[in-house]
C-alpha cells in the first residue's frame, strides 16, 4: 500500500488553517463564555490544537513541496553512486515550483540537464517514485548496445575504475555525462539488460541507473514526462540499511 503523505499533510493543514481561521473570525468573540459550556470544551480543544499544529504543518509542507523532501533509496539500480539504504535531499525547486498534490507547475525555474540525478513519479503508478540518472534530453537519440552508450551517435567514454577495479565483486568504470563524471556497475555476462535504439520525444527525458544491467529504467518504462519530475536529488543525509550500525562516512555526500 503507497500511502500518499503530500496529501495527507495538504488536509491536515488545510483542515488546522481553516478551524484556527474560524477561530480567529467568528468564534473568538463568544469563546471566552462557550468554554463554560461542557458542550462546547470539545470544539475549544480542536481549536488550542489546530492553532499549535497549523504552524508546524504549514511550516513542513512549504519546505516539502517548495524546497526539499526527504527520500530513501530502496534498491541498488543506482551504484555505486547510490547505495540501498541512502537517505537523500531532493531539491524540489531544481525544475520548477509544482502545486503539492496537483503538481501543476505555476513557476518556472530550469530544466535538467544530462547526467542530472532525478526522482520522478512513475507514470504507469504516479504515487511511486523512482530514482534515475538524465541520460537523454528531449530529440536525443541514445543507443545502448553490448554496454555501450551512444547518444546522438557519439560514444559516451568509460574508463575502467582503477582505484576502486570492483564493487561488490563488479567491475566499476567511470562515466562522463556533460561535466558530471561518476561511477557505474556493469554485470556482464548475465545480465537483465535490454538493448535498443530510443528517440527522445519532445517533453520527455530517458533516464537510466547507474547499475546499468540491474536498473529498471527508460529501456523498460520508455522515457519520461517532464510533468512528473520530482526534483534533483543532490546531498546524502544518512545511509541506515535495516538494523544496521548507520555508515557515518557517508553522511554529507554530494550525489555527482
Amino acid at each position: 500500500m503507497n500511502i500518499n503523505l503530500a496529501l495527507i499533510l495538504t488536509l491536515l493543514t488545510a483542515f488546522t488553517g481553516i478551524v484556527v481561521a474560524f477561530d480567529r473570525f467568528v468564534y473568538r468573540s463568544k469563546r471566552s463564555a462557550a468554554e463554560t459550556a461542557v458542550e462546547n470544551r470539545g470544539l475549544a480543544t480542536l481549536i488550542d490544537y489546530s492553532r499549535s499544529f497549523f504552524p508546524v504543518l504549514l511550516f513542513v509542507l512549504v519546505i516539502r513541496s517548495f524546497v526539499f523532501e526527504p527520500f530513501r533509496i530502496p534498491s541498488g539500480s543506482m551504484m555505486p553512486t547510490l547505495l540501498q539504504g541512502d537517505y537523500i535531499f531532493v531539491k524540489k525547486y531544481a525544475y520548477g515550483l509544482r502545486l503539492p498534490v496537483l503538481e501543476t507547475k505555476f513557476w518556472e525555474t530550469g530544466m535538467p540537464q544530462r547526467g542530472d540525478v532525478v526522482v520522478f513519479r512513475l507514470p504507469s503508478e504516479p504515487n511511486i517514485n523512482y530514482i534515475k540518472r538524465v541520460i537523454g534530453l528531449p530529440g536525443d537519440q541514445v543507443s545502448y548496445r553490448n554496454h555501450v552508450l551512444t547518444i546522438n551517435g557519439e560514444q559516451v567514454a568509460t574508463l575502467r575504475d582503477d582505484e576502486q577495479p570492483v564493487f561488490r565483486s563488479i567491475p566499476r568504470f567511470i562515466e562522463k555525462l556533460g561535466d558530471r563524471p561518476h561511477g557505474i556497475l556493469i554485470q556482464a555476462p548475465l545480465n537483465s539488460s535490454r538493448d535498443g535504439t530510443f528517440v527522445v520525444r519532445d517533453g520527455h527525458y530517458f533516464m537510466m541507473g547507474d547499475n546499468r544491467d540491474n536498473s529498471k529504467d527508460s529501456r523498460f518504462i520508455g522515457a519520461i514526462p517532464e510533468t512528473h519530475l520530482v526534483g534533483e536529488a543532490v546531498r546524502i543525509w544518512m545511509h541506515m540499511d535495516g538494523f544496521e550500525w548507520p555508515d557515518w562516512g557517508r553522511i554529507g555526500t554530494k550525489i555527482q
